[in-house]
């Protein structure tokens, strides 16, 4: 594996470091920004300046306007996003967009693509992804899903419960898992605004940078045609593959940006704040933390870098991402709450960033699996090699 950057790649990721730190970073206390997340005409703005700047969805193919990153360009553009807590919006690379338009490139008809994903990309519409259900359904253990599609005619009829549906206030679109009378997952699109499809509530979260919050979201009666099946039938848990892998991935890219701007702040205050003399930096304890977040960040830079190179190479990197997971989600949230620590009580108020980012991390360590779900995969998997050893 080759660690340098094409020219054209430390072009683009020099190129995006500008347009966040002096267009968006200036914006990150706009009032636009509630509880369950920036507003919808926050969001367009913020579209509309990384259109001009040419970095609106670098991710998707050029055919829909995006730069086709590769995984590892992914990587680097992602980082240097994640450095605003509204980077990734403006440039509409965060979740769950930006496993939707791949998910949706990846297996989508020409029609869904039409329909769905160039809007998506446009930034015109935004999505969710409905898969996690309450209590007896589907949660971390997805074979548990308890949502039901019915055939009837040409038409599907999806009945069920669905929460922590990021994204789903104002989504212009779902993708719907929903298991089929064998119990086969599919995956199906539906328009938000189709009759069958109410939000229940919006449900409050330490973090607040998801456009649209977190709803629970219930399904009576959706009736859903046959064309909009995404991909085949009974074969939604290996798309749920397709998506998850890389959209683990991808929001460990996102979130190394925040950790670093974490330290970014702290590392400033230490060098700026006296205690006993000298300056915090200079004391070990303190020094200690500020080198602690500089291995965390060095080592889950690898982490992704690796997973996302052999992705390029055509692996499917279940494993690596599930690992990359797991270490860069502990790792960030180390670096978020040493920089807290690092700052005392500066750090626990809203007079620097440093608080939020805390905030935004900590869900990390659960969303897409949690941390001993991923672990217990990775456990399940050596013993299943260890009986060839």
């Amino acid at each position: 594996m080759d660690f340098s950057l094409s020219p054209e790649l430390e072009d683009l990721k020099l190129r995006t470091r500008s347009f966040i730190r002096e267009r968006i970073v200036p914006l990150e206390g706009d009032a636009r920004q509630t509880r369950h997340g920036p507003t919808d005409d926050f969001r367009r703005e913020l579209n509309a300046l990384a259109a001009a700047a040419g970095l609106l969805a670098p991710h998707v193919s050029a055919e829909l306007g995006g730069l086709g990153l590769s995984h590892i360009g992914r990587a680097v553009v992602f980082e240097e996003a994640g450095w605003s807590v509204l980077g990734p919006l403006a440039m509409n690379i965060s979740a769950p967009d930006e496993g939707n338009m791949h998910l949706l490139e990846a297996v989508g008809t020409a029609e869904q693509k039409s329909r769905f994903l160039a809007p998506l990309a446009r930034g015109e519409i935004r999505s969710c992804f409905c898969m996690t259900e309450p209590a007896p359904g589907a949660g971390s253990d997805p074979a548990a899903l308890a949502t039901r599609a019915v055939p009837d005619g040409n038409h599907w009829v999806i009945d069920g419960e669905k929460w922590f549906i990021t994204g789903a206030q104002g989504a212009g679109f779902a993708i719907i898992m929903a298991a089929d009378p064998e119990g086969r997952a599919t995956m199906f699109l539906a328009d938000m605004a189709s009759p069958g499809i109410a939000i229940v509530r919006t449900m409050d979260s330490l973090d607040q940078g998801f456009a649209g919050g977190h709803a629970v979201v219930r399904f009576s009666g959706l009736r859903v045609p046959a064309s909009d099946i995404l991909g085949a039938p009974g074969q939604g848990f290996r798309y749920a593959q397709v998506r998850l892998a890389p959209a683990r991935l991808t929001h460990c890219m996102r979130w190394l940006g925040a950790a670093q701007r974490a330290h970014h702040i702290a590392t400033g205050y230490a060098t700026r704040r006296q205690g006993f003399g000298r300056a915090l930096a200079e004391h070990q304890g303190v020094g200690f933390m500020l080198a602690d977040n500089e291995m965390d960040i060095r080592m889950a830079r690898l982490a992704i870098w690796h997973t996302a190179w052999l992705l390029d190479q055509g692996e499917r990197a279940s494993a690596e991402s599930s690992m990359a997971k797991v270490f860069c989600s502990e790792a960030i949230y180390r670096v978020a709450d040493r920089a807290v620590q690092v700052m005392g009580g500066q750090g626990v108020t809203g007079e620097t960033l440093v608080e939020r980012i805390f905030r935004e991390v900590r869900g990390f360590r659960i969303y897409d699996g949690p941390s001993e779900v991923h672990r217990h995969s990775l456990a399940q998997r050596i013993l299943r090699q260890g009986a060839n050893w």
